[in-house]
């Protein structure tokens, strides 16, 4: 019997039985990272691990998912940080949300929640959530502490993707997205301070895609550290195929057009590389004028309808879509995804169009090229090359549509399924 107790077998059992896991987020449902650690949750659920979230912004009735509490400091906190990037920015809007200097935020070590959790899994903390201050309570708890990177914030020293600049390798300074200094150089008081946050602390960073570990990885803050890459996980039987004329019919789309999606929240951030797609389009009704005719894109997003005299073609504004059944019908409902992005980890909109069977273009740039099987799945287009952009969607509107949609289903299957994704963190927590 003791051997069978001593056993690694009996171990990781023992330890999934009795083991509690707490994601901790700053929002439940509003964001990419919000989206990532409730699939990732509801994955856990169901291959035995205890799992709780904290999140600042709760938008749900979920009972395992639980509010810090709600209190008149929580505006001025997200208000104070942003007003001192602004100050530090020479008063200038620009790149506001780019980065984040984590001044102030809220100590979460004594709610209950936190208390019973044996792992503590933090994931997108920032704008008023967590201080610097209160990441360092945390790691001085004793508790475990995964780090999940569903950008680079962590490893560098405020901003979130670091596009060229490589300067989080040995100390960042100086950041190219701050113009001023009146508040002295923030990046590098804050990389300072989380090096020495991180220094004798015990951590597990997990990059979303192997791009991301790999960044990761040559950071001075992530020495000492173990770096892994486990994907974001998605439900696939709510992300499958299904009819698409009905699902077309759904949003009274026409059913007799080639039809494109792009979704759009803020076509004022660069990295989501807006102006690329609307080049690929001009160049799609100059060089195919025929194929343009008969194509027209849909558009999902709080900005949808601002756009329509920027693109070539005939737009169908879809306000911003909250319900996931009724983003599985949009998906459903087009020939392709199309995601010009510059920059990014691995997209959820991506996952999400390739389970219900529908390709994607998109620039080979972070985590993308991962996903995207060049020219077995979809269409992974030269970076920053409008014209190879459009070169892709027509490869997929002249590709076999079904090869084409049960390859990109196949890949889903095979590495996002949730059972997949779950083993790969319990692995991670058992350790």
């Amino acid at each position: 019997m003791e051997e069978w107790k001593n056993s690694p077998i009996f171990r990781t059992f023992a330890a999934d039985f009795t083991m509690r896991v707490l994601i901790i987020n700053t929002s439940e449902r509003v964001g990419g990272a919000a989206i990532a650690a409730n699939r990732l949750m509801k994955a856990l659920k169901k291959n035995g691990v205890k799992v709780k979230m904290l999140v600042r912004d709760k938008q749900t009735d979920h009972l395992t998912v639980f509010s810090v509490g709600h209190n008149w400091t929580q505006p001025i906190k997200f208000v104070w940080e942003r007003l001192c990037i602004f100050m530090a920015n020479n008063f200038n809007r620009k790149n506001l949300f780019q980065v984040d200097i984590a001044n102030t935020g809220t100590d979460i070590t004594q709610h209950t929640e936190f208390q019973r959790a044996d792992v503590i899994h933090l994931h997108w903390v920032n704008q008023g959530f967590l201080s610097l201050a209160n990441i360092n309570k945390i790691l001085h708890t004793g508790k475990p502490v995964v780090i999940t990177l569903h950008d680079q914030w962590y490893f560098t020293g405020i901003c979130h993707y670091s596009g060229n600049c490589q300067k989080y390798q040995e100390l960042c300074h100086h950041c190219e997205l701050i113009k001023g200094n009146l508040l002295g150089d923030l990046a590098k008081q804050v990389f300072l301070k989380k090096e020495k946050i991180y220094s004798d602390a015990q951590l597990t960073f997990v990059g979303c895609s192997q791009w991301m570990a790999n960044l990761a990885k040559t950071s001075k803050l992530t020495q000492g550290h173990r770096v892994v890459s486990i994907p974001n996980a998605i439900d696939t039987d709510l992300f499958c195929p299904q009819d698409k004329k009905q699902a077309r019919l759904a949003f009274k789309l026409p059913t007799d057009k080639r039809l494109l999606l792009f979704g759009c929240q803020r076509i004022t951030d660069e990295r989501k590389g807006f102006h690329y797609l609307v080049e690929a389009l001009q160049l799609l009704k100059q060089q195919q004028p025929n194929l343009a005719k008969g194509t027209e894109i849909v558009v999902v997003g709080g900005e949808a309808d601002s756009i329509r005299h920027k693109v070539p073609f005939n737009i169908f504004p879809i306000r911003y879509v909250s319900d996931p059944q009724k983003m599985v019908q949009l998906y459903n409902a087009v020939d392709l995804y199309v995601t010009p992005s510059l920059q990014d980890n691995l997209p959820n909109t991506i996952m999400e169009s390739m389970a219900c069977g529908t390709p994607c273009v998109g620039f080979n740039v972070g985590g993308i090229p991962e996903m995207i099987d060049h020219k077995e799945n979809g269409y992974v287009a030269t970076y920053k090359d409008a014209q190879d952009f459009a070169n892709g969607i027509l490869w997929i509107l002249a590709a076999d549509q079904g090869v084409l949609s049960r390859q990109a289903r196949n890949k889903v299957m095979t590495t996002y399924s949730e059972d997949a994704v779950a083993f790969k963190y319990k692995d991670v927590y058992n350790s």
